[in-house]
């Protein structure tokens, strides 16, 4: 039966889109930049697709081949923003206008805040600034610890995030903590994602720990998730795919622990029995490297895909089609350690399917989801333009 996979390598950019000055992000190019700050990044695998043959300013250097055993391209975001959330609704179905509010300059009103320690037994929260995740722990951990007080800030991002230390604050609870914030931030307050921060740790050596989970806001319209489940199809969906789309539209959910784990249950997946859509999310090359500026970090992440991509396409069933993209930058060589305005990349391949196509420049996410709803037969009225005749 015909079965569509996504894999999100999430904050691989492949360039600054046209607007990206406005969002602060002139000259962002996650993938580009990591080869020039590291030449003897060899992703061969990923260029045997088509990796170093999309259009675009010095993409070349990647690795363009003379004939890709893939089809290849870039997604442009028609959404407003540079978040997880509006670039994988946006692959989905849902094309976001009104950018999620972002809280950078002073924190989260005074409303918000008396709210949420009134609604969990008038408990106290330090921070309530923009800040880095790895910096703030270290700052406030020993307050937190001492106090008992999680730790909420926030980024250039629509994120409320609430860090705390698993032996001060059980996981459970701070789960609990973030499902109450998330009730909280509606209208105004309607962040994309409440995020839960567990960290572990002494004093000056905080760490924070694979526990974290997202706690989105209900998809705001039709999903293929939706339209595909709601057709008696499958949509499995591993890492925090579930997150983001609030558990709707998905028909079996593994929250997977990091990159490695999460590409080893994809090809458990691809080689079990199903059909309608897998659907994968590597947060680590955003959480873990791109948040940190881990240069060398993100390139080795990058060679380890690329390293396991082969037995990915081993795997593939006749009917399968694979796609491999990205829902926003995260550029590891820039002084921001915030997500970039930028191109993802598109590379496709399936036994059946073409090789060598230039899929151009697409100007919407939304033109991967209506392919593969095309590709699955299903009618729907979701934004985008099917690209499935030129790779079929």
């Amino acid at each position: 039966m015909k079965r569509a996979i996504i894999i999100v390598l999430d904050s691989v950019g492949i360039g600054e889109m046209p607007d990206a000055a406005k969002y602060g992000d002139e000259g962002s190019n996650t993938l580009v930049n990591i080869k020039k700050a590291r030449p003897d990044m060899d992703l061969k695998n990923l260029c045997s697709l088509g990796l170093g043959n999309i259009d675009g300013k010095d993409i070349e250097i990647l690795g363009k081949v003379d004939s890709p055993s893939g089809c290849f391209g870039k997604m442009a975001e028609a959404s407003n923003g540079k978040d997880t959330t509006t670039g994988h609704w946006e692959m989905a179905g849902i094309i976001t206008e009104n950018p999620f509010p972002t809280f950078t300059k002073s924190g989260f009103p005074y409303e918000v805040m008396r709210k949420l320690e009134e609604v969990n037994g008038d408990m106290g929260f330090l921070g309530n600034l923009a800040a880095s995740g790895t910096e703030i722990i270290n700052i406030l951990g020993d307050e937190h610890v001492r106090t008992g007080f999680p730790i909420v800030y926030t980024s250039a991002d629509s994120v409320m995030q609430i860090a705390a230390h698993e032996d001060i604050v059980p996981v459970e609870k701070l789960y609990e903590i973030c499902q109450n914030a998330r009730k909280i931030l509606t209208g105004p307050y309607a962040v994309a994602r409440v995020i839960a921060r567990p960290f572990t740790g002494t004093s000056g050596n905080y760490t924070r720990t694979k526990n974290r989970r997202d706690f989105s806001l209900e998809p705001t319209g039709e999903t293929i998730l939706d339209v595909i489940s709601s057709k008696g199809a499958d949509v499995i969906a591993i890492g925090k795919i579930e997150d983001i789309f609030q558990h709707r539209g998905i028909t079996l959910a593994d929250h997977t622990t990091n990159n490695n784990d999460g590409i080893e249950k994809t090809i458990d997946y691809i080689k079990k029995p199903s059909n309608g859509l897998i659907f994968t999310n590597l947060v680590d090359f955003d959480m873990v490297y791109g948040h940190r500026n881990d240069i060398d970090g993100y390139k080795n992440g990058l060679e380890y895909f690329d390293s396991k991509l082969p037995e990915i396409l081993d795997a593939l069933n006749d009917d399968d089609l694979l796609f491999i993209t990205a829902d926003h930058g995260c550029d590891p060589t820039t002084e921001s350690t915030d997500h970039s305005r930028e191109y993802v990349p598109v590379l496709c391949y399936g036994k059946k399917a073409k090789s060598n196509v230039n899929l151009g420049t697409r100007s919407t996410f939304s033109d991967l989801g209506k392919t593969i709803l095309d590709y699955l037969e299903i009618r729907n009225s979701l934004p985008g333009t099917s690209y499935l005749n030129e790779i079929i």
